[in-house]
C-alpha cells in the first residue's frame, strides 16, 4: 500500500467512526422504506438529496429510478456499484424499523448495500488528492429477471471505466469478516415454464388419450438426470423444479399442465448453450408421451465470475481492512446476482460481508432477516479503500491513456421483449447528516 492510499484510507476510517450513528440511522430509514424493482422512486429521490447535500451531482438512470454519481475527477474511473430493491416479503421482525409498506421488506440486504455506497460518497467526498473517479452506481431492480444491472450496461455508464466491485450481505459469516474467490460466486439462473397439452380423457381409459400427468411426471423426474450427462459436470449445472398444475378431478385427465422450475450454471460458457440444450431435451421427453409442448425459456442473468485481478485489489482493500484473520474464502452460491452483466463491459469483484453478530443465521429473502449494523461501517471502510487501490493500480498501468467515448444507449445484454420477465467544484460535508423522517 502506497502512502496515498494509506492516508486516504485512513481518513475514510477516521469518517466512519465519526458518523456510525447517522450510518445507522440512514440504514434504518431505508429499511422502512422499502421499494419494489423498478419502482424505487421514494428511495431514489432520498438518496439524490443526501448525495446533493456533500456537493455531489447524482444523475437518474433511464429507468426513472436508481442513480450513478461521480466523486473526483479525470482517470482512471472505478465503479461501485449498490442495488436499491426491496422484495415482496412481509417484513416479520418486531423492531422499531420495520416495513412501513405491508408485504414489501428488505429481506436481502440492499438497504445496508445502498447505507454503504451512499457513506463511500460521503466520505470520499471529503477527501482531497482522489487520484481518478470513483462511480457509484445505485442500481434498480436486482430482484428481477434479468435485472437492473442490463439497464446499466445498456445506458452506458460503465463505458470508460476500467473495472467494478459490488459486495453482498452474508448472513453465515460474522460480522468483521469479509469472504472473497476468484471465478465464478454466483451461478446464472434461467427460468423454464413447459406446458404440455392433450385431447383429455377418464382415467378408466388411459390407453385412448395422452396421459397428461404421467407426461409431466416423466418430464419432471427425466429431465434433471439427462441434464446432467449432456454437460460437464464441472459447470454445474443444474435444474430445479418449482411448482407444477394439472387437473382439477382424481377421476379426469387433464387436458393441460405446466411444470415451471430454474436452470442454474457456474460455467459462462455452458450458461450461453443451456436454452439450446434444455428446449432438444424437453422435445425429446415429450415426444415420449404424445403430448403436445410448449417451452417459455427466459433467459435470466450469467453467473458472476470474479476476474482474478479485481479480486486481489479487493483483498488487499480488505486485508487493510480487517486483517489477515478475518478475510476468508468464500463458497461458491447457486443463487442468481445481476452484478454478472457488468462484466460484459469491464472486469469485476464481488465480495461477501459478513452481517452475523450472533444467535442463529437470519437467512436471505425471509420476513425475519435483519443485520448486525457494525457491518456498514465494515463496507465501507471496504469499498472506499478498494476503490482507492483500483484508482492507483489503474493509474499506472494506463498512465495518460484517454478514456474510450461514452457510447448512447446501446442494447441490454439478454434484454429482447421475449424473454423479459417483469426487468465542479464541490463543498464536502464532514458529517452523515440524519434521514428525514
Amino acid at each position: 500500500m502506497t502512502p496515498v492510499v494509506e492516508k486516504l484510507g485512513a481518513a475514510v476510517d477516521d469518517w466512519v467512526a465519526r458518523n456510525e450513528e447517522h450510518l445507522v440511522a440512514t440504514r434504518r430509514h431505508l429499511h422502512a422504506h422499502p421499494e419494489l424493482a423498478f419502482a424505487e422512486y421514494e428511495t431514489t429521490s432520498y438518496l439524490e438529496g443526501r448525495l446533493r447535500e456533500v456537493g455531489l451531482k447524482p444523475r437518474r438512470l433511464p429507468t426513472g429510478t436508481g442513480l450513478v454519481c461521480d466523486v473526483g475527477t479525470g482517470g482512471p474511473i472505478v465503479v461501485l456499484r449498490a442495488d436499491i430493491d426491496a422484495l415482496p416479503l412481509a417484513d416479520a421482525k418486531d423492531v422499531p424499523y420495520a416495513s412501513t409498506k405491508d408485504g414489501l421488506c428488505h429481506a436481502c440486504g440492499h438497504d445496508v448495500h445502498t447505507t454503504i455506497a451512499l457513506g463511500v460518497g460521503h466520505a470520499l467526498a471529503a477527501l482531497d488528492g482522489l487520484p481518478g473517479t470513483v462511480r457509484i452506481v445505485f442500481q434498480p431492480a436486482e430482484e428481477v429477471i434479468p435485472g437492473g444491472a442490463t439497464e446499466v450496461v445498456a445506458a452506458g455508464i460503465l463505458d470508460g471505466a476500467s473495472r467494478a466491485f459490488a459486495l453482498h450481505c452474508d448472513p453465515q459469516v460474522p460480522v468483521g469478516t469479509i469472504g472473497l474467490r476468484t471465478g465464478a460466486i454466483t451461478a446464472a439462473c434461467d427460468r423454464v415454464d413447459i406446458t404440455l397439452t392433450g385431447p383429455g380423457g377418464h382415467t378408466a381409459r388411459p390407453q385412448l388419450t395422452v396421459d397428461l400427468v404421467d407426461a409431466l411426471g416423466r418430464l419432471i423426474t427425466d429431465l434433471p438426470g439427462l441434464l446432467s450427462r449432456q454437460v460437464d459436470p464441472r459447470s454445474g449445472m443444474s435444474l430445479v423444479w418449482g411448482a407444477v398444475s394439472a387437473g382439477v378431478a382424481a377421476n379426469a385427465i387433464p387436458q393441460r399442465g405446466t411444470v415451471r422450475g430454474t436452470v442454474r450454471v457456474l460455467d459462462r460458457d455452458a450458461w450461453k448453450n443451456a436454452e439450446d440444450l434444455m428446449r432438444s431435451l424437453v422435445a425429446r421427453v415429450a415426444a415420449t408421451t404424445g403430448a403436445g409442448c410448449e417451452v417459455d425459456y427466459v433467459r435470466g442473468l450469467p453467473p458472476v465470475v470474479n476476474d482474478p485481478r479485481a479480486v486481489a485489489l479487493m483483498r488487499a482493500a480488505a486485508l487493510s481492512t480487517v486483517g489477515s484473520d478475518h478475510v476468508i474464502v468464500t463458497p461458491q452460491s447457486m443463487g442468481g446476482e445481476d452484478f454478472g452483466w457488468f462484466a460484459e463491459v469491464v472486469p469485476i469483484a464481488l465480495a461477501r460481508l459478513g452481517t452475523h453478530g450472533g444467535g442463529p443465521p437470519l437467512d436471505l429473502h425471509r420476513g425475519t432477516f435483519d443485520v448486525d449494523e457494525r457491518a456498514i461501517g465494515v463496507g465501507i471502510r471496504l469499498m472506499a479503500r478498494t476503490a482507492l487501490h483500483a484508482l492507483e493500480a489503474d493509474a499506472v498501468t494506463d498512465a495518460g491513456g484517454a478514456a474510450p467515448p461514452a457510447r448512447t444507449r446501446r442494447p441490454a445484454p439478454g434484454d429482447t421483449a421475449s424473454r423479459r420477465s417483469v426487468d465542479e467544484k464541490r463543498e464536502p460535508d464532514d458529517e452523515f447528516h440524519r434521514p428525514a423522517g
